[in-house]
């Protein structure tokens, strides 16, 4: 190999204050995880020393501990998107210790190349191979791996032994063309492969490369417990009654899921239901469950921009590789979620809120309006273009102190206009050519809580009577109960 080999910490020694930082990977599969750790140690001796020393990020989506986790906690964000779920950066994040702007995902890698943000001055990415020539074979997970290592002006690579070789082709690495006259991305089915097993660079790019041999650090999915079995259970009989409706095609259309132990448990519950066929998936995210029900014949083929799946179901594939390259298909996220490709293929669409209103609303970002919890991800690149758009969510939380249905969102993420159905434990809100008024009405019989249904019934009539209902002086009283005694059932109208 012609290129130096140097340690993390020597490697980091090429990033300097206030640069801006291109990662690879999408969740914490295919992140770096030696230099950024690296980055973080120097980043706090700096400060030990009286120096300013931060940094700007660009990230696929979420990352693991050793990325964002190592870098928030030692104070090093200078500013971070498109999107995180790490308990210290959002620490930092929500007490404006370092800025933070929420993006669609599809949208980051474009508007890089656009110049709508600064260009990244290093590309920090995972790879499984690296050969002389510049061709770099990414590992589980892709994010915005490409246009990164061509923006930027120095590509250090982790090279990670955890990640056999094999992997080269699983992988379909294509960037758009930018406008003007862009051409239509060539992807007509799930299947179907339009770009290179490979990133190709300029060799004399890569700076450094540092040898690993580190697991991927996505953690274990919780059990499926009664709630989300249940929502499980109504996504899929809700499904299987639209294609007994003839409303789905009979072969079925390729699903969409988001991430988290919900999502998981539902497709589970997708592949159980002998009244839906054999399908398969475009999505981010191919999860522990699509493993299980490809290997089981119940998922033909997935397309995503990472394998977030545990640490043994990794194992599971790459122990059976010669299986799983025919069937999965590893893409930039600017291809998993490209609003083009997911109308064109018919995408169902399913994700989760964090809050929805009585009208159909979705806010899947703050908490009461203001905390941002991870950030939008890529629900809406597919919300807004699916054939069916689902959101699912557990009727309560925190112990049925908070109902997750209120009079009017406190963070609109998703509008009534694009969210085609609503689905908790309780029952499905289909919500289809419905005027506000009967959305609301559906929503609080099906879908809400029966402790919380009476005190929505109430806010409703004490609503104006026009096109959307609205009692402006009341309509946040469930948030503001809950802010101040802890608890929503506490609320008046």
């Amino acid at each position: 190999m012609n290129y130096k080999i140097m340690t993390a910490d020597e490697a980091a020694m090429f990033v300097n204050n206030g640069e801006i930082v291109g990662f690879s990977g999408f969740t914490p599969a295919g992140c770096p995880k030696e230099v950024p750790t690296a980055i973080a140690k120097r980043a706090e001796a700096e400060h030990a020393a009286g120096r300013e020393f931060r940094i700007g990020m660009y990230t696929g989506a979420s990352t693991g501990d050793s990325l964002d986790g190592a870098l928030a906690r030692a104070n090093a964000v200078l500013f971070r998107t498109p999107y995180q779920s790490n308990k210290d950066m959002r620490t930092r994040l929500n007490a404006q210790e370092a800025h933070y702007f929420d993006m669609h995902l599809s949208h980051l890698a474009q508007e890089l190349r656009y110049g709508f943000m600064p260009k990244p001055n290093i590309a920090i990415v995972e790879a499984c191979k690296l050969t002389d020539d510049g061709k770099i074979v990414p590992t589980s997970g892709v994010g915005i791996l490409p246009t990164v290592c061509r923006l930027a002006d120095k590509i250090i690579v982790e090279l990670n032994a955890a990640h056999p070789e094999e992997l080269e082709g699983i992988h379909d690495i294509y960037e758009p063309q930018d406008p003007p006259c862009r051409e239509a991305i060539p992807v007509y089915k799930p299947s179907d492969r339009c770009g290179k097993p490979y990133v190709q660079v300029d060799p004399k790019k890569i700076v450094a490369v540092v040898k690993t041999n580190r697991p991927n650090e996505v953690g274990k999915f919780s059990p499926v417990d009664e709630v989300t079995a249940k929502i499980g259970e109504n996504v899929a009989n809700f499904l299987a009654g639209e294609l007994k409706a003839g409303r789905i095609p009979a072969s079925f259309l390729p699903i969409q899921s988001g991430v988290g132990n919900i999502a998981n448990a539902l497709l589970g519950s997708l592949g159980e239901n002998k009244d839906i066929p054999a399908f398969e998936m475009y999505t981010e995210v191919i999860q522990d469950a699509v493993i299980d029900l490809m290997k089981k014949g119940r998922v033909k083929f997935a397309s995503g921009c990472s394998l977030t799946v545990s640490a043994p179901k990794l194992e599971e594939i790459y122990n059976d590789l010669d299986f799983f390259k025919q069937r999965v298909c590893l893409r930039p996220q600017e291809l998993s979620n490209n609003p083009e490709v997911a109308r064109r293929l018919g995408l169902i669409t399913i994700n989760t809120a964090l809050e929805a209103d009585i009208f159909g609303n979705v806010n899947s970002t703050h908490v009461l309006g203001t905390k941002m919890m991870n950030g939008i991800g890529g629900s809406c690149d597919f919300t807004r273009n699916a054939y069916i758009s689902i959101f699912t969510t557990p009727s309560t939380a925190k112990d049925g102190k908070i109902s997750a249905i209120v009079p009017m969102v406190s963070h609109l993420d998703q509008s009534e206009h694009s969210v085609k159905v609503l689905i908790t434990e309780h029952g499905v809100a289909d919500l289809r050519g419905k005027s506000p008024i009967q959305r609301a009405n559906c929503i609080i019989e099906n879908c809400v809580a029966p402790e919380y249904r009476d005190m929505l019934r109430k806010y409703l009539d004490s609503a104006t009577k026009s096109h959307t209902p609205l009692n402006i002086n009341t309509c946040f009283n469930m948030h503001k109960a809950f802010a101040e005694t802890g608890d929503m059932h506490n609320a008046e109208f």
